[in-house]
């Protein structure tokens, strides 16, 4: 049986702007390269191809990239999956333009918008299938439902998926386990960094900092009840919320959709 924890919504250093953009982004690379490995949101690239399909949209828009997130593979899935050409526009509020770039080498099917976008009012400009992986908890239940209630308002489907999970099987191995793939995995993260190499080795704080904000985001992460409460009220879109398990991992996702 799962024990389900209180949600705290406690400081995470990477949501602090004073942050140096140095450790925000040694971070944010971090997450993409565990996520490269992991795979835990390759599940949904059939139903984000599905809801392309279903709404017409051939661009998906990401909200809260990071460090692009899971669209260096997931990309190339969606488009598979879908067996059609689909686009990918990476946004942040604290774009980190050269991850977006790595992420569109190759002529990828993957651009990056360098001036910060705010998930709580996009652009009007920036229509197509909204994507949120691994950021929803960042933000506060009002905050959170009003990300849904601008898609809605603008009849732009979303799709949320966040692998964090609010429980002892969620907080515990992120407490005791984190530290060990930041050691083995930051090598091979590109480019390489003499400073992350410093701040990960000589000077650990890359490890305490990525695994104090892996446990915060366990402990504000969203629960499926709390995901459908959040939707109360928006009508005239359907509203898909649950979980998927992966490669050991639990995913909590939300697709949201206009109707016709």
């Amino acid at each position: 049986m799962t024990t389900i924890l209180p949600r705290l919504h406690l400081f995470e250093w990477n949501d602090q702007p004073w942050l140096p953009s140095l450790l925000r982004r040694a971070e944010t690379d971090y997450l993409a390269a565990a996520i490269d490995v992991g795979r835990p949101f390759t599940p949904l690239a059939s139903r984000i191809a599905e809801v392309c399909a279903r709404t017409g949209h051939d661009r998906i828009v990401d909200l809260c990239s990071g460090g692009a997130g899971p669209w260096r593979r997931l990309a190339g899935e969606v488009a598979a999956s879908r067996a059609a050409p689909v686009s990918v526009v990476l946004t942040d509020r604290f774009p980190d333009p050269a991850a977006f770039a790595r992420a569109s080498a190759g002529g990828s099917i993957v651009t990056g918008v360098d001036e910060p976008v705010d998930a709580l009012a996009v652009p009007a400009h920036l229509s197509g299938v909204r994507t949120i992986f691994d950021a929803l908890h960042h933000f506060r239940p009002e905050q959170a439902r009003a990300i849904l209630a601008d898609a809605h308002r603008r009849r732009q489907p979303i799709v949320v998926a966040e692998a964090a999970r609010r429980s002892l099987t969620g907080v515990l191995p992120m407490l005791l386990l984190v530290p060990l793939p930041v050691l083995a995995l930051t090598p091979r993260i590109r480019p390489w960094s003499a400073w992350r190499l410093l701040f990960t080795y000589l000077i650990p704080i890359l490890p305490l900092l990525i695994t104090w904000d892996g446990v915060v985001s366990c402990l504000r992460a969203y629960r499926p009840a709390e995901l459908r409460a959040m939707t109360k009220g928006l009508n005239d879109f359907d509203w898909e919320i649950g979980e998927l398990r992966h490669r050991g991992a639990v995913v909590t996702y939300l697709v949201g959709t206009p109707r016709r």
